[in-house]
This record gives structure tokens, sequence and C-alpha cells, in this order.
């Protein structure tokens, strides 16, 4: 028997994360993560999942983010019971990023059985509830960094840092095909930038039959920078916000880039070289994930505050109370206001963009990759107006971007870490990555003399047959779970523009001009079959009803 590769998440898209690996002695995961973008991205989430959980051995887990991890809970609802491997900072977030997605599930599914029970409709389950995230937890397994571990007969595993986020690793992982010949696997994970606050470079050995590497920036360049210089570039943007009399809103993730933000802010407000009134960092989960990089602070490098200082500037405030989150709403003008979640497509900062995009002075610094679809990319694109929460929000505020707070390795370094992973004697598979992100790199890789049909790009359930000495097979389910074409941009995201520029188009002209857009668009419509609104007819209403509603 030989040892197929399945890409379950994660192909084609940044998010999904999940690998899974069939070998003679059973098989097993590497990650399982929430599919988040647009809405039919997101409808992947409740599909079935394309395996039978119960077959899994166990699961190798890269890091904490939720692309790698959301789907977890889901597993163990499904009856899944094997133990999940992590390092142990990892192991900490996960104590709170879990029972968070819990949490956000139930509420979702809350709020949307409310909608459809006033049309009459059934409720909705939510995708897992906190049960099932409480039952992930207690199958944590810890590993250290360099040191091997045997899941599983036929197995084993290491982990090295990969300089993404706390705990985060790539893995190396040998697997025994059918001869008892092992085969050598290599998974990236997310590969952090040379210059961060917290972290090591990545680390790995290099000699690998199957190197699986992200690619989230694979055609991306960031101007080189070091950390004193990314501290100067943060002062102008905060300065020239809070210059403008308004707020700085900063969409920002609950894990890494809160935690490097406050101890940037932190150390420009000790230096003098900036003077916000308030800085708030709104999330409840961020509050948490802060307690995790205290307790690991003798992990980090370049960290320029003593172990009082970090986090603890007393302009500081940590947010976790709803009544709290709402009072910040009544500010108006020389706060630093931190929210997630980094996309804008959930969370408490969904409410501070509706309250600050409508205000001229005010201003949105991101600082995180926004995945096509996500709210954050629609702000970020130049839109006139978004729509938050079912209204229409004009946006007149300045809307600005840092791209030296990444958590991911930009071209140059996802090309040095693959180098310092050769050779490859198989096959590299390109990953976690957008379309046009990962043909930049096999075109980089290919330019190096890495040959063309060594460098995969692998759509989403593709699989393959490894061998020792290369790939022997590929195949693709007869059915797949999402078009390719919906992944970018579906017509949700259609209908939505649509409907923007629509109301945009009305409130420029006159009551004539308006009339006669409508009236082309219904002749549209007829002309596509679509049938007229019946008219409305009035209900009679008998004098005991009208009585009481007079009453």
């Amino acid at each position: 028997m030989t040892v197929t590769l399945h890409f379950h998440g994660a192909a084609g898209t940044v998010t999904g994360s999940c690998y899974r690996i069939v070998h003679p002695g059973g098989q097993f995961l590497v990650d399982c993560g929430l599919f988040q973008g647009n809405k039919s991205v997101r409808d992947l989430n409740l599909k079935p999942t394309p395996f039978d959980p119960k077959t899994i051995d166990f699961l190798l887990l890269t890091h904490a983010h939720i692309d790698h991890a959301g789907l977890l809970p889901k597993l163990y609802r499904e009856g899944w019971r094997g133990p999940m491997w992590m390092t142990g900072p990892t192991s900490g977030l996960l104590e709170y990023l879990l029972p968070d997605g819990a949490g956000i599930q139930e509420s979702e599914a809350e709020r949307e059985t409310k909608k459809r029970s006033r049309r009459g409709d059934e409720p909705v389950e939510p995708l897992y509830a906190m049960e099932d995230a409480e039952e992930a937890l207690k199958h944590r397994q810890t590993c250290k960094y360099g040191e091997w571990i045997e899941p599983a007969p036929g197995v084993r595993a290491r982990y090295w840092n990969a300089g993404h986020i706390i705990g985060s690793a790539s893995i190396e992982v040998e697997v025994q095909d059918g001869n008892g010949k092992p085969i050598r696997l290599m998974f990236s994970g997310d590969i952090g930038p040379d210059e961060k606050v917290f972290y090591n470079e990545p680390e790995g050995p290099s000699g690998f039959d199957y190197i699986l590497s992200e690619s989230t920036y694979g055609g991306r360049e960031r101007e080189d920078y070091t950390l004193v210089q990314r501290r100067e570039a943060l002062k102008d943007e905060i300065n020239t916000a809070l210059a403008r009399g308004g707020n700085l809103v900063i969409p920002t993730f609950a894990v890494e880039r809160s935690q490097e933000l406050l101890h940037d802010i932190g150390y420009l407000i000790k230096t003098g070289e900036i003077d916000p009134q308030l800085v708030f960092l709104d999330s409840p989960l961020a509050s948490k994930v802060t307690g995790v990089y205290r307790k690991y602070a003798k992990m980090f490098d370049d960290v320029e505050l003593g172990a009082d200082e970090l986090f603890n500037d007393p302009r500081f405030r940590i947010i976790e109370a709803v009544e709290e989150s709402k009072a910040i709403n009544t500010i108006r003008g020389g706060a630093i206001i931190m929210s997630a979640s980094g996309m804008c497509d959930a969370g408490r900062i969904k409410h501070h963009l509706r309250n600050n995009l409508i205000r001229s002075n005010a201003t949105v610094l991101f600082v995180g990759y926004q995945a096509p679809g996500t709210l954050g990319h629609v702000i970020l694109s130049g839109a006139r107006e978004a729509r938050i929460h079912g209204t229409l929000v004009p946006i007149r505020a300045t809307i600005r971007s840092m791209g030296n707070y990444s958590a991911h390795a930009d071209h140059s370094e996802l090309m040095e870490w693959i180098r310092e992973r050769l050779p490859a004697h198989g096959a590299i598979f390109l990953t976690h990555g957008e379309d046009e992100e990962r043909g930049a790199l096999r075109s980089a890789l290919m330019a190096t003399g890495v040959a063309g049909d060594q460098v995969i790009l692998p759509q989403l359930d593709d699989y393959f047959e490894l061998t020792a000495t290369g790939v022997a097979g590929k195949a693709r389910p007869a059915i797949q779970r999402i078009d390719p074409v919906q992944v970018h941009s579906d017509w949700h995201n259609a209908f939505s523009d649509f409907t923007i520029r629509l109301s945009q188009r009305l409130q420029a002209g006159s009551a004539e001009e308006k009339l006669a857009v409508m009236r082309a668009l219904q002749k549209e419509l007829d002309a596509l079959g679509a049938a007229p609104t019946p008219p409305h007819v009035a209900t009679p209403i008998t004098p005991v009803e009208s009585q009481s509603v007079d009453e």
C-alpha cells in the first residue's frame, strides 16, 4: 500500500487548512481550520466533512490560528476522540480560542434562528457548541521543538519554530509506506517574516521527499524594514491620524497582532513619540490571549519593555464587558481603538467601524491580510459604502494600511525558507495561497532550476499517491464541494456591490433621474422573466380590531 496526501483546505485559498495522510497503518490529519472569506467559502464549514472523522488516528496542529484550528470542535461533535499534538503555547491559546469560536457559532445560530422564525422557517443548529470545544480541549498533547514524537506506529514527527505566532510550528513527518520505507514530508504551517518583535526566524532541517509550503504572499514583496523602522512608520500613522481630530480604528487579530501593537504603542508612549488619550483593546479573547503572552514572555526576543511594562501602560484599557465596549462609541476623537476580528467579518470591530467610518476626521488602519469577500477587503479596496449589520454605511474616514505587521513571510522570505528545506526529491506543493500568489511562487522556483512538474498547485480535495521517488498518481473527486470560480468573488459579493452602486446612483440624481434608472432596471427584469410585484391590497380592519389598536 502506498501513502496518499489529501488537500481538504487551504488549496487555492488562505483559509481552512487541512491535510489528510493515509498510510498502511492508518490515517492522520495536519490541521483542521475554519474557512473564511465570502459566503460561498464560509458555507464549506457547513458541508459534510469530506472524510469520516472516526477513522482518524491523531492530528498534528501547526498553530492556534482559527484558519488552522477552527474546525477541531466539529470533529469532536462528529464523534472523533483522538489526540491532538501541539506545542505548549499553542495548547495555552486553544484554551481560549476554541470556546470563543464555539460562542461565536452559537450566537450566529441564535441570530439566524430569530430571523428564520419571523419567516416561519426551521431553526438553525450551530456548527458546533461549547460542549464540543470543551471535549476537544480534553485531548491536547504537547511536545517541544526539535524533539521526535511517535503518535502512532509507522509515523513520527518533529516540530520546528515557524516564527509566525507564539507556539507556531513547521512539522517534519516521517511515515512508512507499504514496504516499510520512510517518506519524509515537511508541512510549513504559516511562516513568519524575518523582522518580528517576539520570535526567532523560522527553523528546520533540509532534504525531504515532499515539501508543503504556504504561499499567502507568494507574489508580493514588502519593503525591507527593521523593527526601528516599523515603529517609526507606526508613529507617523498614529500622529497623522490623531492630528485629524478623530479616532484611529485598527482592526486586529486577537492572537499576536494585538500583542505586537500593544508592545510597540507602549514603547512609543514611553519614549514620548506619540500621545494618545486612551488606547483600547476591545476584545475579550485578545484580553485572555494577552495573558498567555505574559506567561510565555521569557520566550520573546527583541522586547524593549520590561515584564512590568509589557501590555501594562496606564493609558491601556483592555475591554471585556459589553457595556464598556459600547461606551467607547461615545468617544469622538483622540483614542486608538483596536478590536477583532482582523478581517472585520465578525466581532466588536463592526460596531466601531459603523460609528467611525462615517466621520471624515477618523482613520481606519489595516495591519493584516484581508481575504476576498470580507468586510475588511471591501473597505480597503476603496469602496464608498459598506454594508454593516444590514445597513449601508458611507465611508468618509481615511483608510490606511501597513504591511510590515504581517505575520506572514513575503515572496523572498518564502523562497529562502523553501531553499533551506531543499532538496525535495518528490515534489513541492504550494498551498495556503490564492492562485495568483501560488503561480508567482511557482514561477520563481522554476527560475531557480526546480522542474515545473515538481511544483504542484493542488485544488480543494485533490489527492496524490506518494512514493519515496515521486508522485505516482493524482485524483480529484467527481463532485467538488465548491466551484473554484466562487472562491474569490461569489454572487453574494456581486449582489452587495450591485446594491451599493445602485444606492449611490439613486442618491446622486433628481427624482426624475431616479425613476428613469428604476424603470430601465424594471425593463431588464421583465426581459429576464422576473414576475412583477403583485399590487398591494388593503386588509379591512374590523371595528373590534380598530378599537384594540387605538387602545
